[in-house]
Formats: structure tokens, sequence, C-alpha cells
């Protein structure tokens, strides 16, 4: 691999829940992989409704349950350069892809990928949990992010 360090972004509606979890968790499986040092990884949102916010309190309670350190992140909106900044830009369902392809520059540098598109067990929308009353929605989630991040990086080279 090259000196140069490979980027990338997660992103969904509001930038609390689903991309703040597979944020944590790409970042921890690149460390566990020991690839930590070759990747910049970033969430941010489609919309701009939670600009400033941390994540849910209950994405970083699913993130502590399973010992995956969180940075001091707060959400924030992609912006036209995340499309030339990264290499790899995630959406995490169809509207989230729909609204990134509308949002992003002719010819961007970034490939727009659906991160469920790497689910190994074909589960290809991400659990969006931010009305659930409870926290089975954040653990799937959490599941799904896991399952996603490790595909992707078994795939990378086909990518």
């Amino acid at each position: 691999m090259s000196d140069q360090k490979k980027k990338a972004l997660f992103i969904c509606l509001g930038n609390t829940c689903r991309s703040p979890i597979a944020e944590g968790v790409f970042q921890k499986t690149v460390n566990d992989m020991n690839l930590g040092d070759q990747w910049e990884i970033d969430s941010a949102a489609i919309e701009d409704w939670h600009v400033g916010d941390p994540p849910n309190w209950r994405s970083l309670d699913t993130l502590e349950k399973h010992h995956v350190p969180y940075n001091n992140h707060h959400a924030r909106q992609i912006t036209f350069e995340d499309f030339n900044y990264y290499d790899y830009i995630f959406g995490m369902d169809n509207e989230n892809m729909k609204d990134l392809r509308r949002k992003a520059p002719k010819n961007c540098k970034a490939k727009l990928l659906l991160l469920g598109d790497f689910d190994p067990n074909g589960d290809k929308i991400i659990r969006d949990p931010y009305c659930d009353s409870h926290g089975a929605g954040f653990e799937k989630c959490y599941q799904q992010a896991v399952r996603c991040s490790k595909g992707f990086l078994e795939q990378l080279d086909k990518v």
C-alpha cells in the first residue's frame, strides 16, 4: 500500500446514529487489522438538522458496550469538498445514495457506495434506529456495521 492514507466517509441523514456507529466500527476494524495508520475516517450528514450535536446517546452506549472507542465527533453536514477529498463515501440506505448522487460534483474522486452492499448476510439497508424507543435497532445497526466493515475491507482490491 502506498504512503498515502485511504479516506472513508460514512453518511446518514443526521450524523447522530448510523454514520457515527459505522465510523467507530470501521476505525476499530482497521485498528484490529493493524491498518489504522493507513486510513482517515469520518462521518457526516445529508441534512443539517443536528450540526454541532454529539452522537445520539444510544449510539454512544452501543459503541461503549462493544468496547469501540469513539472520539469527540460532533455532527456535520457533507460538503462539496468531501466528494473530492474522500476515496470512499458510504451511504446507509437508498435515499442516502440518491442524495449523495444528487450532491456529488461531476467526475468526483470519491466512490459512492452503499455500505450494506458489503454485508455477507445480504442485509443491504443499515437499520435507522433514530426513532426507536429501545436499543435493539442500535444493536442491529452495530452488527450490520461490523459485517459491512469486514466485508468491504476483504473486497477492497475489487472495489
